[in-house]
């Protein structure tokens, strides 16, 4: 908690006490549905909060926008965003149902009423969103075509990623896009090669 606190200052007070109940209540379910590994439930706060807020801080979201979180997990960066922006609607997807039943009891026992959390393949997934949010799940091509070529409709692709993207750039053809290195927020090690990738659609 006291990176949360230390990276984002202006955060009010009600919502660092539901971060500060998220992660005991992690560790309370992931001893019944194994939705983080231990290593990362240690380091919870560094890997998984500050990880999903990241986009908070570099392609920062609006009241009343609508964003769907694609292959959430566990609730990944979705839950943490919904603290973060009550004023916004999320969407957390992911096609194993353990995981979507971890999400949604999280969500209501945090009592964020902006989550809604469903059982389903992406490329299942219909509607329109402003912005499509993910976290280490595919490809950004692949990520596109969710996006363009099933029925999801949005304006933009926020991922955060590792590693180097190039191959993933190129396969972007003549979308536009922007690249940011989590480290210059974060100085924590584990950060030193996180990426985050937005890519608008319209």
């Amino acid at each position: 908690m006291d990176l949360v606190r230390k990276y984002f200052p202006k955060l009010r007070e009600n919502q660092l006490d539901i971060f500060d109940r998220m992660k005991p209540l992690y560790a309370d379910w992931n001893e019944k549905i194994n939705v983080i590994s231990r290593k990362d439930l240690d380091n919870f706060y560094e890997r998984h909060v500050l990880h999903s807020l990241a986009i908070a801080h570099f392609a920062p979201l609006k009241p009343g926008q609508k964003v769907l979180d694609i292959g959430t997990g566990g609730g990944f960066p979705g839950i943490p965003l919904a603290v973060f922006y009550p004023d916004v609607q999320f969407t957390l997807v992911d096609s194993v149902g353990k995981k979507i039943q971890v999400v949604r009891a999280v969500a209501e026992e945090l009592g964020l009423a902006n989550v809604q959390a469903k059982n389903e393949r992406a490329e299942n997934i219909r509607g329109r969103f402003d912005v499509v949010v993910t976290r280490a799940v595919a490809q950004a091509g692949v990520l596109v075509d969710y996006c363009t070529r099933f029925g999801i409709q949005a304006d933009a692709l926020v991922c955060l990623k590792g590693g180097d993207l190039t191959d993933e750039l190129n396969a972007l053809g003549k979308l536009s896009y922007r690249e940011e290195e989590l480290s210059l927020l974060y100085e924590e090690p584990f950060f030193e090669t996180k990426k985050l990738l937005e890519i608008f659609l319209r």
